[in-house]
C-alpha cells in the first residue's frame, strides 16, 4: 500500500492525482489515457477528487484540471483521516460502554424512593396512597424495624396501611413474633373493622420488611444503618423480576407460618 493510499486515496484516485501532478493542466479525455483510468471512471474520480480539494478546475473550453500543491494535498487527506480516525475512536468507546453494561448485572429502572422515618406523617401518607394501586391482593411482611419500636410509633403507618386499601382487597398479613408482643390487645377488633379480607400469619424471625401489591410491585423498607429501631426510608420497585423474587420469598415465610387472625 502506497503512502498515498494510507491516506485516503483510492487507486484510481492515486493515478489521477500522480498524473497531474507531471502533466499539469489536462482534459478528462487526456487524463485517462495518461493514467490509465478507464474513461468511464475518469469524471467519478475527477469529481471526487475535487470534493476533497484534492484538485482544481480551469474554466477552459474543454474544462482542464489541475493538481493542488503536494503540501496542502498532504495537509487535506491528513485532516480527513484525524477526524475518520477520532469518529472510529468514539465508536469504540461507546463499544466498550455497552459492553460494559452488557457484561454487568441490569439494575431495575422503574423504582422510587421515599424517605420517612418509622411512623412519621411522610411515610403514612406515601403508605396510603402506594395501598390505593393495589386492586386485588397485598401480600405485606413486617419484622425490623417495626419490632423494635411501639406500637404507638407505627400505629399511624398500620392505620394508612388499612384506610388506603379498596374495598374487597385481600390482605395477607405476615407479623415476626416480636412484633406480634408490640401490638395491643385490641388489634384482633381492629382487623375485624376493616372492609379487607385480612389474614394475618406470624413466624419467628423476619429479616426485611416488604410488601407485594398484585404481584407488580414491591416496597422494601431500608433498616437506619445507625438507628436499629427505624427506617431512613421504602424503595419501590416494578421490575417484574424482582417483584417475582419477592413474591417467592413471601410464598416461602407464609407457607412456615402460623395463624394468628
Amino acid at each position: 500500500m502506497s503512502e498515498l493510499a494510507e491516506l485516503g486515496l483510492s487507486s484510481y484516485e492515486e493515478k489521477v492525482y500522480r498524473s497531474l501532478l507531471v502533466t499539469g493542466a489536462v482534459t478528462a479525455t487526456e487524463l485517462s489515457d495518461i493514467s490509465g483510468v478507464p474513461k468511464g471512471r475518469i469524471y467519478d474520480v475527477l469529481n471526487n477528487l475535487k470534493a476533497r480539494k484534492l484538485i482544481e478546475i480551469q474554466s477552459n473550453d474543454p474544462k482542464q484540471y489541475v493538481a493542488v500543491q503536494p503540501e496542502t494535498a498532504v495537509d487535506i487527506l491528513l485532516a480527513e483521516k484525524t477526524h475518520e480516525m477520532a469518529q472510529e475512536w468514539n465508536h469504540h468507546l461507546e463499544a466498550a460502554k455497552t459492553v460494559r453494561s452488557n457484561l454487568l448485572p441490569t439494575p431495575p429502572t422503574k423504582s422510587s424512593f421515599w424517605c420517612g422515618s418509622l411512623g412519621s406523617d411522610e411515610m403514612s401518607t406515601a403508605l396510603q396512597q402506594h395501598m390505593r394501586s393495589a386492586e386485588n391482593s397485598v401480600h405485606a411482611v413486617m419484622g425490623t424495624p417495626y419490632e423494635n419500636s411501639t406500637w404507638e410509633t407505627f400505629q399511624t403507618e398500620i392505620e394508612a396501611f388499612f384506610e388506603g386499601a379498596n374495598s374487597g382487597l385481600t390482605v395477607d398479613l405476615l407479623l415476626s413474633e416480636k412484633v406480634v408482643t408490640v401490638l395491643p390487645d385490641r388489634f384482633p377488633s381492629l382487623i375485624d373493622e376493616r372492609s379487607v379480607d385480612v389474614t394475618v400469619r406470624t413466624i419467628s424471625d423476619v429479616a426485611l420488611s416488604f410488601d407485594v401489591i398484585d404481584q407488580v410491585e414491591t416496597t422494601i423498607d431500608l433498616p437506619h444503618p445507625v438507628t436499629g429501631g427505624d427506617r431512613i426510608g421504602v424503595v419501590g420497585i416494578k421490575d417484574s423480576k424482582v417483584v417475582e423474587e419477592f413474591e417467592k420469598c413471601f410464598q416461602q415465610l407464609w407457607t412456615n407460618a402460623d395463624p394468628l387472625i
